[in-house]
């Protein structure tokens, strides 16, 4: 049984730097992985961020390095910038007395400075799928050379898309090179790409003890996709809210919720992996020191976070698997406190809650949202709890000589009194209680039938009638593309460039019409600028395709 890393026969060298950085007991994803990957076989490990993960890898490869090579010998694919600099920035601190080169790749930043690292050599490439594949494409990066290949944060990889350019950059390392799968879950794509890639591997699973935090009270409101803004801003008015983290799919959609919140009097700001390391410990002491009151982060972005007094956790947009869920709510209700999870749930997506609470064993609760009836009650009650406290602690003097000189002008003191509670509650119209539309039942065999019999159709290469170019689901647009089934339009090719370039998980995009020379997509009703804006990047054997939003 290993117990301290002297039991791991590492080179001096390592061992100076760990013993230099104060570790000198492994974590259990250490003790059990690194002897295994020091082996050389295909290994599969699953556990959190903040289990030590990263030098249960990085290690490895540290240790099985060999000196004066110039192409790069090891590969970590990441999620996001920030994961790719903080994994090089530690695998660079590991191996500070054996000379590796480790250079981050990623995109967003200048090709000069990483393409000359590259002809002078790398030992360790720590990047994410765009770039890396951009370099290949300009025959600058080389993995001819690598005998291990990590994929760190898997499920969130999968999770933006990028599966088509993990087995490219897969397929562009050698044969018998050593495969190790990282990821804090095991959704069925995770466990569909280890079956294709992985040869027998070696499992280690680091799993919590339990599923939920008990002290965590579950709820949910069936709302529209349109409506979930007004709806979260009606939640935040009548919730005891100390810290909130609002979760959210994609990397847009936080600063774009964040936005919205912070333009509405709510103190927001957003955390994704587009910010740098410093923006981001700005963002976390503002939270932490109270200045901001909501967080709206994606998953990934989330992790490793190590907050208290989160009071409240807002799924804005439902996770994909339950391992997610679970661990987006063990955010609140640390330390013996009570905690509440709240998620937003439009009516599709009921049978998936239902998965959620299989899985769980907890039943959440449905709720009806707050009426604006019960805002403005609210609000009454906030303002008047206010004025007793002021009133209590007798600390107006100069308030005071104002209203005896209203009252000596003649005024009645109980009409000063209600006007300057009128002036105060003039910054309500700065917040209008926002409307939200009627829920209209959701019926899965009904609306399920039609999309995927028009996919059926069309794969077949039959005339698709069921899907009309003129009806939508609620809560989706739909987007026109100028290229069809003449020009060899496929559905895959659309859910592809979509997900992809716009950033959006696959899953979310909706009914497909391939017509002869056009074709119609919905996408959720949130993403329609994300999906334009990305206008001149969508491209079909070479040739362009415009998507527009139908007049």
């Amino acid at each position: 049984m290993i117990t301290q890393f002297s039991d791991l026969n590492l080179l001096p060298q390592l061992m100076q730097a760990l013993e230099e950085r104060g570790y000198t007991e492994p974590t259990p994803i250490q003790a059990q992985m690194i002897p295994i990957m020091l082996t050389g076989v295909d290994v599969i490990g699953q556990a959190q961020t903040g289990t030590g993960k990263t030098a249960a890898f990085a290690l490895p490869i540290l240790q099985n390095l060999i000196p004066g090579q110039k192409r790069p010998q090891a590969l970590i694919l990441s999620p996001t910038r920030e994961l790719a600099l903080q994994v090089a920035e530690t695998i660079e601190a590991y191996g500070r007395h054996v000379d590796v080169r480790v250079l981050a790749i990623y995109g967003g930043s200048p090709y000069g400075r990483q393409i000359s690292a590259l002809k002078r050599g790398v030992d360790v490439v720590v990047g994410t799928p765009g770039r890396l594949l951009d370099l290949i494409k300009r025959k600058t990066l080389d993995l001819s050379n690598v005998r291990t290949l990590v994929l760190d944060e898997a499920d969130e990889m999968l999770s933006m898309g990028f599966i088509e350019d993990i087995e490219t950059l897969l397929d562009a390392t050698p044969d018998g090179r050593q495969l190790a799968l990282f990821s804090a879950t095991m959704p069925q794509a995770i466990r569909r790409l280890a079956a294709k890639y992985l040869d027998a591997p070696q499992s280690i699973a680091i799993k919590h003890k339990q599923r939920t935090v008990a002290a965590t009270e579950q709820r949910y409101y069936v709302v529209n996709q349109r409506d979930k803004l007004a709806a979260l801003t009606r939640l935040f008015e009548t919730e005891e809210i100390s810290r909130a983290l609002v979760f959210v799919r994609t990397r847009a959609g936080t600063g774009e919720l964040a936005n919205a919140l912070a333009s509405r009097g709510f103190a927001a700001e957003m955390l994704n992996g587009d910010l740098s390391q410093d923006a981001r410990e700005r963002v976390m002491s503002r939270f932490r020191n109270d200045q901001i009151k909501v967080l709206v982060a994606t998953d990934v972005a989330a992790r490793g976070l190590d907050i208290h007094d989160i009071s409240h956790v807002f799924n804005y947009d439902l996770p994909d698997d339950p391992e997610i869920f679970v661990h987006r709510i063990g955010r609140t209700g640390r330390a013996g406190k009570d905690g509440i999870a709240i998620t937003l749930l439009t009516p599709r997506e009921q049978q998936a809650l239902r998965r959620i609470e299989r899985y769980t064993r907890q039943p959440q609760t449905k709720m009806p949202l707050p009426s604006k009836a019960d805002i403005q009650a609210g609000r009454k009650r906030q303002l008047m709890a206010r004025m007793g406290v002021w009133l209590r602690r007798g600390r107006y003097k100069n308030e005071l000589e104002m209203v005896d000189e209203l009252v000596a002008a003649g005024y009645n003191p109980l009409e000063v009194a209600a006007a300057a509670l009128r002036i105060v509650r003039e910054s309500e119209k700065q917040r209008p209680i926002e409307g939200v539309s009627e829920v209209r039942e959701w019926h899965e065999r009904r609306n399920r039938r039609a999309p995927r019999q028009a996919r059926d159709n069309r794969d077949k290469g039959r005339s698709n009638k069921r899907v009309r170019a003129d009806w939508h689901e609620d809560g989706m647009v739909r987007l026109s593309l100028d290229k069809g089934r003449s020009h060899g339009l496929r559905p895959g090719d659309v859910v592809g460039a979509i997900a992809y370039h716009a950033n959006i998980p696959g899953k979310l995009i909706g009914a497909i019409r391939i017509q002869d020379r056009s074709a119609f997509v919905d996408v959720p009703e949130q993403f329609v600028d994300q999906v334009l804006a990305k206008n001149g990047n969508y491209r079909l054997r070479n040739k362009e395709v415009v998507i527009v939003a139908r007049a």
